[in-house]
């Protein structure tokens, strides 16, 4: 029986790549969405968009919950746009109080409501935790042409943004685990698989066409598995 699926998300899930050869981005034809929908006997409506964030996925969602109704699934993906800086200001003043596109509290508000639209209508959420960033890269990406030692500064080491990054994954556990949906366990995959880097393009952020692959063995092999897609609530004391 083939299964309906809804996505909303952001680049990753849209599944834009930089290509290095061409430099730029591009959407590759196996992204992980589109593998699972051949493999995996699924018809999959892709909403995700680039540069989308929770508050932007809103609204996009709101405009489809018609499709999210009569779906079996709704998967979700968002927080590495949320996470994001203004790097330009920060490489301008660095001492300044900088805040990100979504600061975290506001981020699991946001996707707090984001769920609840999705199952109000009926529809069955899963969330995707994030693919861990390289933080070398995605430093010498977003410091192009602007002050890298201001953004430094800024930073106190490179290593924060990682970290920072890893602040907004987390978030979105907690929200599986508060909200008591599906959570498929993204980030471990590509943690697990040693030198992850090799998953991940040239911009330290997004997987590359070996990360896509990564993702859709890893999701397959958790709807092969339904049980393990559950937080246990006894974590949450």
């Amino acid at each position: 029986m083939t299964q309906s699926i809804c996505v909303f998300g952001d680049s990753v899930s849209k599944g834009v790549v930089f290509d290095s050869t061409l430099k730029k981005y591009m959407i590759i034809k196996d992204s992980f969405v589109h593998l699972l929908e051949r493999a995996a006997n699924m018809m999959i409506s892709n909403y995700s968009k680039f540069g989308c964030t929770v508050t932007k996925g809103s609204d996009i969602l709101n405009k489809h919950l018609n499709e999210v109704s009569r779906s079996d699934f709704t998967v979700l993906e968002f927080g590495g746009n949320d996470c994001d800086f203004d790097w330009t200001k920060v490489s301008e003043a660095p001492d300044a109080h900088h805040v990100p596109k979504t600061p975290v509290e506001d981020f699991e508000l946001q996707y707090a409501k984001l769920i609840e639209n999705v199952k109000n209508c009926g529809g069955r959420p899963v969330l995707l935790s994030l693919p861990p960033i390289d933080a070398k890269r995605y430093f010498a990406w977003i410091s192009r042409g602007l002050n890298q030692a201001n953004i430094l500064k800024f930073l106190g080491d490179v290593e924060y943004i990682y970290r920072w990054h890893e602040m907004y994954n987390l978030a979105v556990c907690r929200l599986a685990l508060q909200q008591q949906v599906p959570l498929i366990d993204i980030s471990s995959a590509f943690l697990q698989a040693g030198n992850y880097q090799k998953y991940i393009c040239e911009d330290g952020i997004h997987p590359n066409e070996q990360g896509h692959k990564l993702i859709e063995e890893t999701i397959s092999r958790y709807t092969a598995h339904p049980e393990k897609l559950m937080l246990r609530t006894q974590f949450a004391s």
